[in-house]
């Protein structure tokens, strides 16, 4: 068995052997592998042959059989390695390597040349403005750069004038019409008092749609749902629809004289003739506390019994009779209709408006909670949870409103303590008004005017 295997050996040997001369016979493939493939030296690699296709045609002019196809165009299935595979796979990463490198060269000039443009430019304008400075201008020409300066400083400030509306038709009109209402006001009151709550009601009709359209415009309408609007509308009740009510008209007058008239000096109302807005928030905080002073002091007893028989029968009633109210009564009759408001604005505003307060639509209350957040009482609110903030903001505002309406009973027995409290009142305002033209409208002029005296010395100290 051993010889045979032996020949069988010898034989292959012989058949792998290469004839003479480097020559092959036919059909047969060399392998690169074998000692007779070639000659190389040191570290060249033997000569692979590709798996390319040579022409088919024979001595005869004709094409091959298919039992000769690939037999001498293409090496054996079983000579072919891993390496002749890798090659012809490695073909397409070259390529896309060589497109790389042209690319990224390509993109390496396009910013050197960006960067030469650049440095070029800087270079000029240094050149430019360095020329400018030693070459003296010309009288004329600076003075025409000069003129056109202060032409567009002055249109500037023209500009910001007429946008700021310091001066506008509005404003005039405004003015004119607060200090003829001052001095209207004043005249029916002491010539004809039996017709000012005429005059008070055609402003009330006036002033509330005009406020709750610009309220409304700028998002600040929630401010209508206060207590002051709810007080005049009470006060509209008492005198065109229920004159004969005497609860309505005592709860009515401890509200106005009480909350009303005290939040001129707690909201700081101000007697601002040219401003609209000013000029209405006085009005509904002080115009009622003036009707109910002429409709009490100031009109015909006669009047009174005809026109308002609540008003004659608490002022002429007997100091025991029951109809004489006490400062105990006036503040259980002024707490319901306080209740009232104050429930309604809380279900109404508070609780179903939430959202849109968070959202940052004002209120009373956000705006007293931003304004005294700084002092004791604003601290000791904030103090609490937030769930607990509003409920605390209304007992504090309840226990407010007693305390103004503890001197009420004065107001409404004796003439000229009443009128002192509205001179007193219109007095603050008048105040707050003066503090407002002064501090607020005259430094805003000034800060504006050294502005213009700024821009003007800038530009005499560099006139090109």
């Amino acid at each position: 068995m051993t010889g045979e295997l032996d020949q069988m050996a010898a034989a292959k040997e012989e058949e792998l052997k290469t004839p003479a001369g480097g020559l092959q016979p036919p059909g047969e493939a060399n392998d690169y592998l074998s000692a007779g493939g070639g000659s190389y030296s040191g570290m060249s690699t033997p000569g692979t042959p590709g798996l390319t296709r040579t022409n088919s045609n024979g001595s005869d002019g004709g094409y091959s059989s298919f039992d000769t196809f690939g037999g001498g165009d293409y090496p054996p299935v079983d000579r072919l390695t891993m390496f002749d595979i890798l090659e012809n796979l490695a073909l397409p990463q070259r390529l896309e390597k060589m497109q790389n490198v042209v690319h990224e060269n390509a993109e390496k000039l396009r910013r050197q040349r960006q960067r030469l443009a650049t440095r070029a430019m800087s270079s000029k304008n240094v050149v430019v403005d360095e020329w400018r400075k030693r070459v003296p201008i010309a009288p004329d020409e600076q003075l025409q750069k000069y003129r056109k300066r202060m032409r567009t400083s002055v249109d500037r400030l023209n500009k910001r004038w007429n946008d700021a509306k310091t001066v506008s038709l509005m404003e005039k009109v405004s003015f004119v019409t607060a200090v003829l209402n001052i001095f209207i006001s004043a005249y029916l009151m002491g010539a004809f008092p039996e017709y000012f709550h005429y005059w008070y009601t055609v402003q009330l009709i006036y002033f509330v749609p005009l406020r709750w359209f610009n309220y409304h415009k700028i998002g600040f309408h929630y401010f209508l749902a206060d207590l002051c609007y709810f007080v005049n509308m009470l006060l509209i009740s008492s005198i065109w629809f229920f004159p004969q009510s005497k609860r309505l008209l005592i709860s009515t007058y401890c509200l106005a004289f009480g909350n009303n008239a005290i939040a001129i000096v707690m909201w700081r109302n101000s007697l601002v003739f040219h401003s609209l807005d000013k000029t209405t928030t006085l009005f509904i905080h002080i115009m009622p506390c003036a009707t109910l002073h002429v409709l009490i002091h100031l009109i015909p007893k006669q009047m009174q019994l005809d026109r308002f028989p609540a008003i004659h029968t608490i002022k002429f009633s007997a100091p025991g009779a029951p109809e004489h109210y006490s400062l105990g009564d006036m503040i259980i009759w002024a707490t319901l209709p306080y209740a009232v408001w104050q429930l309604s604005y809380h279900f109404m505003i508070t609780v179903r408006k939430r959202s849109k307060i968070a959202a940052g639509r004002p209120t009373s209350f956000t705006w007293l909670r931003r304004s005294y957040r700084g002092n004791f009482l604003g601290k000791f609110v904030l103090g609490f949870p937030d769930r607990l903030q509003e409920p605390i903001f209304m007992c504090i505002q309840y226990c407010y409103a007693l305390l103004t309406m503890l001197p009420c009973p004065i107001w409404f027995w004796y003439r000229w303590a009443s009128a002192g409290f509205l001179i007193t009142c219109l007095s603050w305002a008048s105040w707050n008004g003066a503090t407002f033209y002064i501090d607020v409208f005259g430094r805003r002029m000034e800060k504006e005017l050294n502005k213009l005296k700024e821009e003007v010395a800038k530009m005499s100290k560099s006139p090109e």
